[in-house]
């Protein structure tokens, strides 16, 4: 079944699509006017949440409450720095094979899922290590 698009929709999976790093809404919005494609702010919003609930894109949520959109294209993993913030990509899945049981077992849709664990990178307990020495 085809799936009717507004422009602003299209717009931004075209956007999406052809950037490596996940976007924030406010990002997309920077990015669409950039390009000289007018769009508000709230249409933004709208429409990814209606492409989120189409399960064409995914959203990451970070430590500090911001929302990362993507295109869906494959699951997403992070090790996550409660200080510095920097979010490493981990490619391992310790959660797929649950994944497809929970398909099975709860007839549920699973467009994607994210693992993200919080703690210090080597850098950030490099330093807390040095304040603490007298």
């Amino acid at each position: 079944m085809k799936v009717s698009r507004t422009r602003s929709q299209e717009r931004i999976i075209d956007l999406l699509k052809s950037q490596k790093d996940a976007l924030s809404a406010q990002d997309i919005y920077l990015e669409l006017r950039k390009r000289n494609q007018s769009i508000g702010l709230a249409t933004v919003y709208r429409a990814l949440e209606a492409l989120k609930l189409e399960g064409v894109v995914q959203v990451r949520t970070l430590a500090n409450g911001e929302s990362l959109y993507s295109t869906l294209h494959q699951d997403q993993h992070h090790l996550t720095c409660l200080v510095c913030r920097v979010s490493i990509p981990i490619a391992e899945c310790p959660v797929h094979q649950l994944e497809t049981q929970l398909q099975q077992s709860h007839q549920f849709k699973v467009f994607y899922h994210t693992l993200e664990f919080f703690g210090l990178c080597q850098e950030c307990q490099a330093a807390q290590m040095a304040e603490s020495l007298p």
